[in-house]
């Protein structure tokens, strides 16, 4: 990927996040996605364990 190319990634990005932010305070914001991001990472690990505990 080229620079211009994350350039314009990262300002997709933020564009997505403040659409969805909407009128919420952006310190709201933070700890829901912080809270969102973490929930996904657990989850990511969980599946990953399971299949390991499965094939094991």
């Amino acid at each position: 990927m080229t620079e211009l190319e994350q350039k314009k990634l990262g300002d997709t990005l933020w564009n997505i996040a403040n659409q969805f932010r909407g009128a919420m305070n952006p310190d709201d914001f933070r700890d829901n996605m912080l809270s969102f991001l973490f929930l996904r990472y657990l989850s990511g690990n969980y599946e990953t364990a399971a299949m390991d505990e499965v094939s094991a």
